[in-house]
């Protein structure tokens, strides 16, 4: 028992030492609600968090995550499940600064201990002038079908022009 108790704690200490690496590209925290009340340890949860388009200013995309609670989750092992939304909008002008490809990854979170990983790529409907984003996971191994998409009709604000996407498109 006290050697399963170590392994856990030095497991732990691994995950938050790898963790901080990556703090500069977390997303904002809105709001998390819980789903399954757990006794003693933490809850299984919904949880929704903003990012704002990296190369793509005037863009920002809301996404929502199930979070494992329990042992595993308390104490960052859990893989957790493939099921988020996604939704993306326009929140000011828009402003490309740099060429893109089609599918390009706009933003990833690890998933589970070492090998998921949820990813949002970026596309661009050269027809209609919209942005595409598309959310998926993705294993090692095995990939999920689950996914989900939204769109941003790039739009006149203010007395900005839009830009036309296609012609950031490498």
């Amino acid at each position: 028992m006290r050697l399963m108790a170590k392994a856990a704690c030095a497991a732990a200490a691994f995950f938050i030492a790898t963790t901080a690496a990556f703090s500069a590209d977390e997303p904002d925290l809105i709001f998390k609600k819980s789903t399954v009340w757990k006794f003693l340890t933490p809850d299984h949860k919904l949880a929704t968090y903003a990012i704002d388009d990296p190369i793509i200013d005037g863009v920002a995309c809301h996404f929502t995550v199930p979070e494992k609670g329990g042992i595993s989750g308390w104490i960052g092992v859990a893989e957790e499940v493939s099921d988020v939304s996604l939704a993306c909008r326009q929140v000011g002008p828009v402003t490309i600064t740099e060429n893109f490809e089609q599918g390009e990854e706009m933003f990833r979170q690890r998933r589970s201990f070492l090998f998921k990983k949820m990813r949002i790529v970026r596309g661009c409907d050269e027809t209609r002038n919209v942005l595409v984003y598309l959310v998926y996971s993705d294993k090692l191994i095995e990939g999920s079908p689950k996914n989900s998409t939204s769109t941003v009709p790039i739009m006149p604000w203010g007395e900005q022009q839009p830009p036309r996407c296609a012609d950031y498109l490498d």
